[in-house]
């Protein structure tokens, strides 16, 4: 309820200013799924792969987290027909001991690699107290967060992160030379678990497609031109992304020493470390620039608590910490100190009851899938129609 009051002001705002609201429409998790699992099936991934491929990208929106979402799937398609995915592709461990492996992942769907590297880091720990698998030659694994969900789930710490195509503009250059570079962790906790995941960017490149998609100028403090100078305008900036021509990303703390901009790139080589360098793999400068594969890389952590004494007690342990924090005095017109992972528990709930938003632009997207595969669009959204008038960045996915 929150949340809908929220965008209902959002909108009305806009709405008095004389400004364009770019259109959501909402519809049920199982109408998404049953779309999605058709979608990944007429793709020639088998049952037990589209149901993995489509949890995560479903698992994205229930939590709030529409770049990585139903908008997506633009990015698989276009992988695929471009031959950059290669759908039968398996994974496979080329180095290993008790507690690290590699895997290459011979330029398979990010989803299905990641989550045999998981399994295989969860394995390890729940073995020797804790697993690290790298992995080089996959794709665009969705949110970092799934898969350090999966290690939770069973009672470990997890942690994950990927590099990606360059986006991300080094302290005092003009020219994108790292990946988004999330990084994610969670963790056993009652009421509900720590669930960390983000980039090591201000925000992820899809945060500027989908303000591109809503025609809206960028915050500041977002993205660099070709020169290194502050810009708002998405277009030019993804464009010039696609294009190598600079342009890009701020890390975390913008692009200035002094609000922290090194911290940010130092988060980010971190992610690269645990990706590509122990992978032997591709580094973000020069991911997306082949003509078969992305070269992306991704880096996999579970530990297992028992290896520092009793898994209970440190439970308890952190859950009183993180209930301390929400309860420690707010700031003044703050009623509300959250945790990571609590408003993706209330996103979850509240899309659950009340329904899924998609932007207007992804439908379009949606819909174009639909002609490619030969897929009915009415029969998953009938009633909708469709946009007149469609403009959103189509650069290489």
């Amino acid at each position: 309820m929150q949340q809908a009051t929220a965008w209902a002001v959002t909108c009305r705002k806009y709405q008095e200013k004389g400004l364009a609201i770019m259109g959501y429409v909402k519809w049920s998790y199982d109408t998404l799924n049953t779309f999605c699992h058709d979608v990944f099936r007429k793709f020639g991934f088998n049952e037990k792969q589209t149901n993995i491929i489509k949890d995560v990208l479903l698992t994205a929106d229930l939590y709030g987290i529409e770049s990585h979402g139903m908008q997506r799937m633009v990015r698989y398609d276009k992988g695929i027909e471009k031959g950059t995915i290669h759908p039968d592709a398996k994974p496979e461990v080329v180095f290993e001991t008790p507690v690290s492996a590699v895997v290459d992942g011979h330029n398979g769907m990010g989803q299905l690699i990641s989550l045999f590297a998981m399994n295989k880091a969860i394995e390890k720990a729940k073995k020797t107290g804790i697993g690290i698998v790298s992995v080089r030659n996959s794709n665009h694994f969705g949110i970092a967060g799934y898969y350090t969900k999966m290690a939770c789930d069973q009672g470990l710490l997890g942690m994950s992160c990927t590099n990606s195509e360059a986006i991300m503009v080094p302290t005092f250059g003009k020219q994108a030379m790292l990946g988004s570079n999330p990084i994610a962790v969670s963790m056993p906790a009652e009421p509900y678990p720590f669930f960390f995941d983000c980039s090591t960017t201000v925000v992820t490149r899809g945060k500027l497609e989908m303000y591109n998609k809503m025609g809206k100028p960028l915050p500041d403090g977002w993205a660099l031109d070709k020169n290194g100078h502050a810009s708002n305008n998405a277009p030019d900036v993804l464009a010039n992304i696609v294009a190598k021509k600079g342009s890009g990303i701020m890390p975390l703390g913008g692009n200035e020493e002094v609000t922290g901009s090194h911290k940010g790139y130092g988060y980010g080589m971190l992610c690269e470390l645990f990706s590509s360098i122990l992978s032997m793999g591709v580094t973000s400068d020069h991911c997306c620039t082949f003509p078969d594969k992305t070269g992306i890389c991704h880096g996999f952590m579970a530990i297992d608590p028992a290896a520092f004494g009793d898994p209970q007690a440190i439970r308890r342990h952190f859950s009183e910490y993180l209930e301390a924090l929400r309860e420690s005095p707010k700031a003044e017109g703050k009623d509300r100190i959250y945790t990571h992972g609590e408003k993706e528990v209330l996103a979850e709930k509240d899309r659950r009851e009340h329904g899924l938003p998609v932007n207007d632009n992804t439908m379009v997207e949606l819909a174009n899938l639909c002609g490619y595969l030969k897929l009915d669009f009415d029969k998953y959204f009938d009633g909708y129609e469709l946009p007149k008038e469609s403009k959103f960045f189509t650069g290489n996915y």
